[in-house]
């Protein structure tokens, strides 16, 4: 297993949200990266949590972090375990009063829970060497993004949330 961080989320040629998970120890522009296509309310609630942006409700992801504390367990640890058929597979590691459980999830809910509760995110060796694509992000790209994000939070209505 290899920790990673969320380096970003970004749009693909498609307009498709690509959250971007790079191993700890390499610097931006250097290794690899792993994308993982997800959607737009996952990006949204990730960078949310990554940016430590406030939001008019609560998430859905939120709304775990906050079961948790209610039940007095800890979200310790998310996985990237393997990948099927361009399909990714992530497990959260859950400390309970019964020990700890291993709750199987998409990568973009367990990232997204992890940047709320400051888990540790990691990644499968074999799914990074199979998945994994040379880093050419640039630090004027990562600023592009985190500006185009928060001209979304300036503009964000609470009815775009749903629910």
């Amino acid at each position: 297993m290899v920790q990673v961080r969320v380096a970003g989320v970004a749009l693909d040629a498609s307009g498709q949200h690509v959250l971007l998970l790079k191993p700890v120890d390499q610097i931006p522009g250097d290794g690899l990266v792993l994308p993982i296509w997800i959607g737009q309310l996952e990006a949204t609630s990730i960078l949310v949590a990554v940016e430590n942006a406030d939001v008019p409700r609560p998430l859905a992801h939120d709304l775990m972090r906050l079961i948790l504390v209610a039940l007095d367990a800890n979200a310790t640890r998310v996985e990237v375990t393997r990948i099927d058929d361009g399909t990714f597979y992530a497990e959260i590691t859950l400390s309970t009063a019964l020990g700890d459980r291993i709750v199987d999830a998409r990568p973009s809910d367990a990232v997204a829970l992890a940047s709320r509760v400051g888990a540790p995110i990691w990644v499968a060796d074999e799914v990074l060497a199979e998945a994994g694509v040379p880093d050419v992000l640039t630090e004027t790209d990562a600023a592009e993004s985190l500006d185009e994000f928060k001209r979304f939070l300036d503009d964000v209505e609470p009815e775009d949330f749903g629910g």
